[in-house]
């Protein structure tokens, strides 16, 4: 991987190294995942995040359906993380929270912290969002723009109690990558971004910082 920047985020919780990679193919993040992980679980490494953006790529959870993918062809990921097909590329800020579950494992309350990570951050750029009951993410609701619009989405996989995939946020990527799927299998619902909704440029290295800030929000308080 890329050389990165390390630093630790207490939040009077168990320290978080936080990993900003840059661009990464999605193959080799998925490798160094896959390694933290195996670290993480062996007690070798702290808990990490991983803070990138791929090139352009779509990538199937394991609900994901045939009418669900590209029609025209378009290469396509399968991979092990819960959910649909999705997309990610530039301008999207991804995370994989490298995060050791606390004991009994309850992966809907670490799913309601990511999106409640996402939710703080969109607050503090001046966007309202919201959870939507029995989808996961995070929602713009529906206005006078088009129906509900997801701006955040979670895909994640907990394996020894220690979890991975994670969540991406859409800052200012060409939405019209997401025209070739049904975005996480949903037909009713639009997908967006910061800079689409706020009217000006909201760049990954704006949210960056932001969202590192933040990661403490992921941790469980005692």
């Amino acid at each position: 991987m890329s050389s990165t920047a390390v630093q630790a985020v207490t939040n009077d919780a168990p320290a978080l190294a936080i990993v900003n990679a840059g661009l990464v193919d999605y193959q080799e993040a998925w490798d160094e995942q896959r390694r933290l992980h195996e670290a993480v679980v062996a007690g070798l490494t702290p808990d990490t995040v991983l803070l990138l953006e791929h090139p352009s790529v779509y990538t199937a959870g394991k609900r994901t359906e045939p009418l669900d993918r590209p029609m025209d062809g378009t290469p396509v990921i399968d991979v092990d993380r819960g959910g649909k097909i999705t997309w990610h590329g530039p301008g999207q800020l991804v995370g994989y929270p490298i995060l050791t579950l606390p004991d009994p494992i309850d992966v809907v309350a670490y799913v309601r912290r990511v999106e409640q990570l996402l939710i703080t951050v969109c607050g503090e750029l001046g966007l309202a969002t919201t959870r939507v009951e029995g989808r996961s993410g995070v929602w713009v609701t529906a206005d006078h723009k088009g129906p509900d619009r997801k701006v955040g989405a979670i895909g994640i996989r907990v394996a020894r109690g220690v979890t991975l995939h994670g969540f991406s946020l859409n800052c200012d990527p060409d939405l019209a990558a997401f025209d070739r799927i049904i975005p996480c299998g949903l037909r009713d619902v639009g997908t967006t971004s910061l800079s689409a909704e706020l009217g000006r440029d909201v760049s990954v290295a704006e949210v960056l910082p932001i969202v590192q800030h933040h990661l403490g929000l992921l941790v469980p308080q005692c």
